[in-house]
């Protein structure tokens, strides 16, 4: 899954957003087995939480990306939280407090639909949306510049290099869309019934905003893929094949810990044969 890691300086025009595997969907269902049994004996474990991040633009494919990568994990395991529009009382707190509290336990996935990075994303796009923080140094949306933004960057780093110092593994995945996918993925809302409720006008409205929204994208990704919370930037224009390298890029550093089941304490393994024998003779 390296070709998808940001390691250097990108520039998402010179990256693709369609790539189709022969039989993704059918080696979907084997990975997905996998990641359920290894979710399972991380949970046993309980030394370590892992955080997918996953960002993209509207109709990128987050939601059915979370309902098949993680169909087969233990309700119990995985933990999916969709970031909205901030509550007036996540608004009264720092930016990233709602995320901070919102991180999985230990032996848990958590997964982030829509993430920390819409603070330096949908913000930015308008910036008039910080001023509901009443944050004292900003008083105008000059104050709104790109330093602002690379200060959160630079506060998102550190958030994240502590909660990984911590035990959380960080995955962080881009959804790369074409405009092009984006509108026939639009179009399809509009024209089948049963989506039409998945439209909103304000799709639109964001849509004449895509290549800001590109620039924005493109500076976080250069500025916040860390070797301890790295970006994958994965082509998004197929589903099925999105799908399957979330999911063999999330399996494949999974496997990297090495999770081990706990042993049953001695005091009780010598007793096992009791144990069994008590079961076996009652009554």
């Amino acid at each position: 899954m390296k070709n998808y890691k940001v390691t250097s300086q990108i520039k998402l025009s010179d990256i693709s957003t369609k790539e189709v595997f022969d039989d993704a969907e059918k080696k979907l269902k084997k990975v997905r087995k996998k990641l359920a049994k290894i979710q399972d004996t991380m949970y046993a474990e309980g030394k370590y939480a892992a955080l997918i991040c996953l960002q993209g633009m509207d109709t990128a494919g987050k939601d059915s990306l979370i309902r098949e990568v993680f169909k087969e994990v233990n309700a119990r395991g995985v933990v999916v939280h969709s970031f909205k529009v901030p509550t007036e009382l996540e608004k009264s707190h720092n930016y990233l407090w709602r995320h901070y509290i919102a991180l999985p336990a230990k032996g848990k996935l958590g997964v982030f639909n829509r993430t920390h990075y819409e603070n330096v994303l949908v913000t930015r796009v308008h910036p008039e949306y910080v001023f509901g923080e009443n944050i004292p140094s900003v008083k105008s949306l000059d104050d709104l510049n790109d330093d602002f933004y690379h200060k959160r960057m630079e506060e998102i780093n550190a958030f994240e290099k502590q909660i990984e110092a911590n035990g959380t593994i960080i995955l962080k995945f881009f959804l790369n869309l074409s405009k092009e996918e984006q509108k026939n993925r639009l179009l399809r809302r509009l024209r089948l019934k049963e989506k039409n409720w998945k439209f909103s006008p304000g799709d639109l409205k964001e849509r004449k905003l895509w290549d800001k929204y590109q620039f924005c994208y493109e500076d976080l990704l250069n500025k916040t893929s860390t070797d301890y919370a790295p970006w994958y930037i994965i082509p998004a224009d197929d589903k099925p094949t999105a799908r399957l390298i979330v999911a063999k890029t999330i399996l494949k550093t999974l496997e990297q810990f090495n999770f081990e089941e706990p042993e049953l304490p001695k005091k009780y393994q010598v007793e096992i044969e009791n144990y069994k024998s008590q079961l076996e003779n009652e009554a």
